[in-house]
Protein backbone atom coordinates (compact mmCIF):
# COMPACT_ATOMS: atom_id res chain seq x y z
CA UNK A 1 0.00 0.00 0.00
CA UNK A 2 1.54 3.45 -0.53
CA UNK A 3 2.39 5.51 1.97
CA UNK A 4 3.78 2.81 4.46
CA UNK A 5 7.05 1.19 4.70
CA UNK A 6 7.36 -2.00 2.89
CA UNK A 7 6.25 -5.09 4.68
CA UNK A 8 3.90 -3.16 6.69
CA UNK A 9 0.19 -4.37 5.86
CA UNK A 10 -3.04 -2.07 6.45
CA UNK A 11 -5.89 -3.60 6.92
CA UNK A 12 -9.41 -1.99 6.01
CA UNK A 13 -12.02 -1.70 8.63
CA UNK A 14 -15.38 -2.99 7.71
CA UNK A 15 -17.89 -0.40 7.61
CA UNK A 16 -19.89 -2.25 10.08
CA UNK A 17 -17.20 -2.17 12.72
CA UNK A 18 -17.38 1.52 12.27
CA UNK A 19 -20.79 2.09 12.33
CA UNK A 20 -20.45 -0.50 15.71
CA UNK A 21 -17.90 1.83 17.40
CA UNK A 22 -19.96 5.13 16.12
CA UNK A 23 -23.09 3.72 17.77
CA UNK A 24 -21.13 2.90 20.86
CA UNK A 25 -19.45 6.21 21.02
CA UNK A 26 -23.14 7.71 20.04
CA UNK A 27 -24.68 5.81 23.48
CA UNK A 28 -22.29 6.56 25.55
CA UNK A 29 -22.27 10.21 24.68
CA UNK A 30 -25.65 10.09 25.19
CA UNK A 31 -25.66 8.24 28.72
CA UNK A 32 -23.35 10.46 29.87
CA UNK A 33 -24.50 13.53 28.90
CA UNK A 34 -28.04 12.45 30.77
CA UNK A 35 -26.25 11.64 33.87
CA UNK A 36 -24.19 14.41 33.85
CA UNK A 37 -25.48 16.88 32.07
CA UNK A 38 -24.36 18.71 28.83
CA UNK A 39 -20.96 19.91 28.84
CA UNK A 40 -21.33 24.21 28.74
CA UNK A 41 -21.08 25.31 25.40
CA UNK A 42 -19.79 22.03 23.97
CA UNK A 43 -21.26 20.73 20.62
CA UNK A 44 -21.18 17.11 21.40
CA UNK A 45 -21.78 16.48 17.68
CA UNK A 46 -19.04 18.55 16.66
CA UNK A 47 -17.38 17.36 19.44
CA UNK A 48 -17.22 13.86 18.11
CA UNK A 49 -16.22 15.03 14.73
CA UNK A 50 -13.46 16.51 16.33
CA UNK A 51 -12.34 13.20 18.41
CA UNK A 52 -12.44 11.32 15.05
CA UNK A 53 -10.28 13.65 13.53
CA UNK A 54 -8.00 13.84 16.79
CA UNK A 55 -7.80 10.21 16.44
CA UNK A 56 -6.76 9.78 12.71
CA UNK A 57 -4.10 12.70 13.47
CA UNK A 58 -2.78 11.01 16.12
CA UNK A 59 -2.59 7.31 14.74
CA UNK A 60 -1.16 9.64 11.31
CA UNK A 61 1.67 10.90 13.34
CA UNK A 62 2.73 8.21 15.24
CA UNK A 63 3.13 6.02 11.86
CA UNK A 64 4.66 9.19 10.26
CA UNK A 65 7.62 9.81 13.19
CA UNK A 66 8.32 6.14 13.09
CA UNK A 67 8.95 6.19 9.23
CA UNK A 68 11.11 9.72 9.47
CA UNK A 69 13.37 8.26 12.23
CA UNK A 70 14.33 5.83 9.74
CA UNK A 71 14.83 8.33 7.13
CA UNK A 72 16.99 10.29 9.00
CA UNK A 73 14.26 13.43 9.32
CA UNK A 74 14.88 14.15 13.25
CA UNK A 75 12.89 17.19 12.89
CA UNK A 76 9.59 15.79 11.01
CA UNK A 77 9.87 13.06 13.55
CA UNK A 78 10.09 14.87 16.51
CA UNK A 79 7.08 16.97 15.64
CA UNK A 80 5.17 14.63 14.31
CA UNK A 81 5.77 13.15 17.86
CA UNK A 82 4.71 16.00 19.78
CA UNK A 83 2.10 16.48 17.65
CA UNK A 84 0.20 12.77 18.26
CA UNK A 85 1.18 13.44 22.05
CA UNK A 86 -0.99 16.69 21.82
CA UNK A 87 -3.84 15.22 20.34
CA UNK A 88 -3.96 11.74 22.51
CA UNK A 89 -3.99 14.58 25.43
CA UNK A 90 -6.88 16.54 23.82
CA UNK A 91 -8.98 13.72 22.88
CA UNK A 92 -8.50 12.64 26.49
CA UNK A 93 -9.44 15.82 28.21
CA UNK A 94 -12.50 16.05 25.93
CA UNK A 95 -13.88 12.68 27.13
CA UNK A 96 -13.48 13.42 30.70
CA UNK A 97 -17.13 15.49 31.11
CA UNK A 98 -16.38 15.75 35.51
CA UNK A 99 -13.30 17.58 34.60
CA UNK A 100 -14.85 20.27 31.99
CA UNK A 101 -13.14 23.63 32.53
CA UNK A 102 -13.86 25.67 29.86
CA UNK A 103 -10.87 28.21 29.79
CA UNK A 104 -8.58 25.45 30.03
CA UNK A 105 -10.20 23.12 27.40
CA UNK A 106 -9.97 26.34 24.84
CA UNK A 107 -6.04 26.69 25.56
CA UNK A 108 -5.59 23.24 25.34
CA UNK A 109 -7.86 22.74 21.60
CA UNK A 110 -5.45 26.32 20.88
CA UNK A 111 -2.45 24.92 21.51
CA UNK A 112 -3.02 21.34 19.58
CA UNK A 113 -4.74 23.23 16.83
CA UNK A 114 -1.69 25.10 16.53
CA UNK A 115 0.90 21.64 16.77
CA UNK A 116 -1.02 20.34 14.18
CA UNK A 117 -0.74 23.38 12.37
CA UNK A 118 2.98 23.05 12.49
CA UNK A 119 3.00 19.21 11.77
CA UNK A 120 1.86 19.88 8.93
CA UNK A 121 3.86 22.35 7.99
CA UNK A 122 7.11 20.46 8.58
CA UNK A 123 5.42 17.29 6.85
CA UNK A 124 4.63 19.27 3.95
CA UNK A 125 7.98 20.37 3.16
CA UNK A 126 8.51 16.70 2.69
CA UNK A 127 5.32 15.69 0.87
CA UNK A 128 7.28 15.22 -2.72
CA UNK A 129 9.56 12.77 -1.67
CA UNK A 130 7.27 11.04 1.12
CA UNK A 131 4.04 10.06 0.73
CA UNK A 132 3.59 8.67 4.53
CA UNK A 133 4.21 12.82 5.23
CA UNK A 134 1.69 14.18 2.85
CA UNK A 135 -0.53 11.69 4.69
CA UNK A 136 0.67 12.90 7.88
CA UNK A 137 -0.08 16.39 6.42
CA UNK A 138 -3.51 16.11 5.67
CA UNK A 139 -4.30 14.55 8.96
CA UNK A 140 -2.56 17.13 10.89
CA UNK A 141 -4.70 19.76 8.62
CA UNK A 142 -8.13 17.81 9.06
CA UNK A 143 -7.57 17.80 12.72
CA UNK A 144 -6.65 21.19 12.74
CA UNK A 145 -10.10 22.73 11.06
CA UNK A 146 -12.32 20.47 13.38
CA UNK A 147 -10.72 22.18 16.25
CA UNK A 148 -11.21 25.41 14.75
CA UNK A 149 -15.12 24.39 14.00
CA UNK A 150 -15.53 23.26 17.72
CA UNK A 151 -13.56 26.62 19.59
CA UNK A 152 -15.38 28.99 17.40
CA UNK A 153 -18.73 26.82 18.25
CA UNK A 154 -17.73 27.20 21.92
CA UNK A 155 -17.35 30.76 21.31
CA UNK A 156 -20.57 31.80 19.75
CA UNK A 157 -21.99 29.48 22.80
CA UNK A 158 -20.10 31.09 25.32
CA UNK A 159 -19.61 34.81 24.34
CA UNK A 160 -18.10 36.10 27.71
CA UNK A 161 -14.79 33.06 26.86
Amino acid sequence: MAGFPAGIVVARRPVRTTRVMHTTMDMMKDAMSAEQGPMPGMDLTLMQECLEALSACEQACVMCADADAGEGMGRCAGMCANCADLCGTMMRMMLRMNGWDAAVMMSAMETTMAMCRACSAECMMHAEMSEHCRMCAMACDEAASSLERLLGSMRERMPAM
